[in-house]
């Protein structure tokens, strides 16, 4: 390729426009994928994050809003603290009942149903993540 002289070769313009393309293009993938949903399945842990309560926040507005005292803010902590444990306990329950559950049924399945047992098990999970919610039926 011949390049006029004293000219950059990111200068020809044949190279700026497939790079404006490449741009282009991947900016346009990137908006259809987050359009078909990829956005909600990368920020879901963001999402339930910030639902979850959070301790210290909760502890101070006890605080400032109940007028305790320090003895009565190291009771509820503690509440708190056990609570949360507690609350651990019973999703990693729910999350082994689930587990098992989906194990037996897999043993049940063909190899072809398995395959579409997975893929409609991926298109159920957000509905069957904890705390969502299922409409009611009409």
């Amino acid at each position: 390729m011949m390049l006029a002289a004293g000219r950059a070769p990111w200068q020809n313009p044949r190279i700026l426009s497939t790079l404006f393309l490449v741009f282009l293009a991947g900016g346009a993938v990137g908006a259809f994928l987050m359009q078909i949903g990829l956005h909600d399945r990368l920020h879901k842990t963001v999402v339930a994050a910030s639902r979850e309560p959070n301790r210290d926040a909760a502890l101070q507005r006890f605080r400032s809003e109940l007028d305790l005292s320090n003895d009565q803010s190291e009771k509820i902590a503690l509440v708190l603290d056990d609570y949360r444990q507690y609350y651990q306990s019973l999703q990693d329950q729910l999350d082994d009942l689930r587990s098992t559950g989906k194990m037996r049924i897999l043993q049940i399945l063909e190899p072809q149903q398995r395959e579409k047992f997975e893929k409609m098990m991926n298109e159920l999970a957000p509905q069957l993540a904890p705390g969502s919610q299922t409409p009611p039926a009409k």
